[in-house]
């Protein structure tokens, strides 16, 4: 994701388009950082939404370290910053933290929503699901995952149902290692991702184990099942129901732990 900075003149001795001279003189939000050179200064803007749930203080206190930072780089070409012995665009760097939005979310943006990093920490549950649902209300979607992969109150993203256990891993990477090694061994019995879709009846609407796992295309497979369920039972409580299982039983019991999840949604600000 190439980094794409305006800058907007303070001085116009300052020239962005050199910013190798250029330190990070101050950060005023995930969007807007404050350049020096020599004498001059300048403001520049980071394409995306600052995501602050939890406050402009906390993520503050996250980018006090970058004060004083070089940066490489410019509007041209895209400004970096170097962590450790690598050079990181600045807006990966805000959005692979969780302190921006970008217009697209990709794999890095799907993860840190998901996982709750930075300023995604404070958002509510409905939030991710609000970001990309595409035809089931986000609420549904939330109250649904927090049945299937809810940890902390938190849908999560890596998780893996073997055989009725749940397994939490702590990255997308270390899942689908363990994906590897069921297949490896014949094994399908298993549901993916934030949405738990089950392997052996659905593996034919993923391009691959990998692409199961991306939190927006598990959510796109989630939505499609509902919306067959529903196309089958004009019943939205039975769209719901039939998600975990057809038989009354199993499935009324699963209704009545998504309609507690959407009424802890609903009463949380």
């Amino acid at each position: 994701m190439a980094s794409r900075v305006v800058a907007v003149f303070i001085s116009a001795s300052l020239a962005i388009g050199a910013a190798h001279a250029a330190t990070i003189a101050g950060v005023i939000s995930p969007t807007a950082i404050v350049l020096t050179s020599a004498s001059a200064r300048a403001v520049a803007s980071i394409e995306g939404a600052p995501v602050l749930y939890c406050g402009l203080p906390a993520f503050n206190a996250w980018a006090a370290p970058l004060v004083g930072q070089p940066v490489q780089g410019g509007a041209a070409d895209g400004m970096t910053v170097s962590l450790g012995s690598r050079e990181v665009p600045l807006d990966r760097l805000f959005v692979e933290r969780g302190w921006l939005r970008p217009a697209v979310l990709d794999d890095v943006a799907q993860a840190a929503i998901t996982e709750g990093r930075g300023g995604w920490a404070c958002a509510n549950a409905v939030v991710p699901f609000a970001l990309m649902h595409t035809s089931v209300d986000p609420r549904v979607l939330a109250g649904i995952a927090l049945n299937e992969s809810g940890v902390n109150g938190r849908a999560w993203p890596w998780t893996l149902n073997v055989a009725g256990r749940g397994y939490f891993f702590r990255s997308r990477e270390d899942a689908y290692g363990a994906i590897r090694e069921l297949l490896a061994a014949g094994r399908d019995d298993f549901d993916v991702g934030i949405m738990q879709v089950n392997w052996h009846y659905h593996r034919q609407r993923f391009a691959s184990p990998w692409d199961a796992l991306a939190p927006a295309t598990n959510i796109r497979v989630a939505e499609a099942i509902l919306n067959e369920n529903y196309q089958r039972t004009h019943s939205a409580a039975k769209a719901i129901a039939w998600y975990h299982s057809a038989n009354p039983v199993p499935g009324g019991a699963y209704l009545a732990r998504f309609a507690r999840h959407l009424n802890q949604i609903h009463a949380a600000p």
